[in-house]
């Protein structure tokens, strides 16, 4: 008589493994912050020997594509919010430069402003419903950003304000080519922003690298 021997293997319940992907939020902030000093310099007034599209390509390789790329790397992380913040913000920044290249560049080609005043008045306004749009999206990020630290509550704060100014000054600019002084106003708020987003992305760096002497601080949950 043969013995048969069940050779099945049953499944046991085990823990997931590690992801294995490194803090993608470093690289988001990074480039959320480059792409957004780029554009804000422009709203300041400060590229006025400039084009004022030095942000363009950055807007698609480094804000879009880098911080795109980084809020999928969070979804694999199971950071829902990360990789909500950072996909977003960076089908922002690919969306607003297919913006500018649809009706912005024909202008900058021909080496002159836009002569049609209503014109010039509906581009500015489209920029403001943009705005608007995301200024919405970031109050509730904002919110939950208290659950996070005080580095990453600043960055939405401040994004915040700067979204709203610009809408504002979007919105009465008219048939403004150049900045108007509350777009301005928009601008340096933007550049502290992108300060910020900086200062959150080298705290993130330093306190992600194995070893490191130097680890900056992000500052407590506002709400735990």
């Amino acid at each position: 008589m043969s013995v048969s021997e069940d050779r099945t293997v049953q499944p046991s319940a085990t823990a997931l493994p590690p992801s294995g992907v490194a803090d993608p939020a470093p690289l988001g902030l990074a480039g959320f912050a480059l792409t957004t000093f780029l554009l804000s310099a422009a709203n300041a007034g400060w590229m006025s020997h400039a084009t004022g599209a030095a942000f363009l390509g950055y807007a698609f390789a480094y804000g879009g594509l880098a911080q795109l790329l980084a809020g999928m790397w969070e979804f694999r992380n199971r950071n829902v919010f990360g990789a909500v913040a950072f996909s977003s913000y960076g089908a922002f920044w690919i969306g607003l430069g297919l913006w500018v290249l649809q009706v912005k560049l024909p202008s900058l080609a021909a080496a002159k402003p836009l002569t049609l005043a209503a014109t010039v008045t509906a581009l500015n306004h489209d920029v403001g419903w943009i705005l608007l749009a995301f200024f919405i999206f970031n109050t509730y990020m904002l919110v939950l950003s208290t659950q996070i630290n005080l580095a990453v509550f600043l960055v939405f704060l401040t994004l915040g304000i700067t979204e709203i100014v610009l809408a504002i000054g979007q919105f009465n600019a008219g048939a403004a080519v150049n900045p108007t002084g509350t777009v301005k106003v928009g601008g340096y708020i933007g550049l502290l922003t992108a300060l910020v987003a900086w200062y959150t992305s080298m705290a993130l760096v330093s306190r992600g690298m194995a070893g490191a002497k130097i680890k900056l601080p992000v500052g407590a949950a506002l709400l735990k």
